[in-house]
This record gives C-alpha cells, structure tokens and sequence, in this order.
C-alpha cells in the first residue's frame, strides 16, 4: 500500500488516569481500541487517537503564546496539517493505519493558559482517527496520506 509521504511525527503523549499531565513517549502501540496505556483507551473508537499538527502551535505563537506540545491533550503531534483532509481519508504513520473520523472540538480547559486560545484554535486544534490497522508509532516515523 502507498500513498503519499506528507511529513514525520514530532511528538507522542498518553494521558493516564487521574491526572491531567501528559507523558511524552518514543514509541506508541495502537490497536482497534486506541492508544494502548492512554486513560482514553477502549472509551470511543471513532475519538480513539487525537492527531494534531506543529501549524496549531505556530499558529498560537502569532499571538504570542507560548504553548507547550502535548497540550492539545494530542497522542501523535506531526509536522503537516491534515485538518482540510476530508473524513474517511486514511493516513499510514509507522505499520499503523488511521482513519479521520470526526474534527476534533475546541475545549475550554484550553483557555487555561490563554483565553485567546480556544478561538484561535476553533478550526485547528486536531482531528480524530480511529485504528484501521494496529501498530506501533514511533518519533520520526514518516506520514503518509493514502
């Protein structure tokens, strides 16, 4: 299966229970369910991996904010913007392949650190994929549209 290489991942995060920390990772497994070790695992598969781009970061930078990674509450943040890519559409990262199912919706826990930041990010925080095919994915791993 090929397709098109559209950049590299630059970051991992899970979520564990209990608190609102995020832990940066080198390598994540994924399966039907989501994220393994993420606090999200097995709760929704059409939300189940939340995919973010560098350009959400630089956008919020503009403005002067300084936003750390992993604060879109984001499992794989990589160097591409797919937020125009249509739903349904496959991406292959690493041996995993991934579905966009939904947008992902602007939180207002994100106004935490700016009140800006959710009306800056209303159409540009990240988008959901389910797991089409389980796998690992790594930091570097390239990504490609299918």
């Amino acid at each position: 299966m090929s397709g098109k290489k559209v950049g590299k991942v630059l970051k991992l995060f899970i979520s564990k229970s209990g608190t609102s920390k995020r832990f940066d990772k080198s390598s994540i497994a994924l399966d039907k369910y989501g994220v393994r070790e993420d606090k999200f695992y097995n709760k929704d598969a059409q939300r189940s991996v939340l995919l973010s781009s560098y350009a959400s970061y630089d956008l919020v930078k503009t403005y002067g904010i300084e936003m750390p990674f992993g604060y879109l509450g984001e499992n794989i943040l990589i160097d591409y913007n797919p937020y125009a890519l249509e739903i349904g559409t496959h991406i292959k990262i690493g041996d995993t392949i991934l579905e966009i199912s939904q947008n992902c919706t602007i939180c207002n826990h994100l106004a935490i650190l700016d009140v800006k930041i959710p009306t800056l990010l209303k159409n540009d925080r990240g988008i959901f994929t389910k797991v089409i095919k389980e796998g690992e994915i790594k930091i570097d791993d390239a990504v490609y549209i299918l």
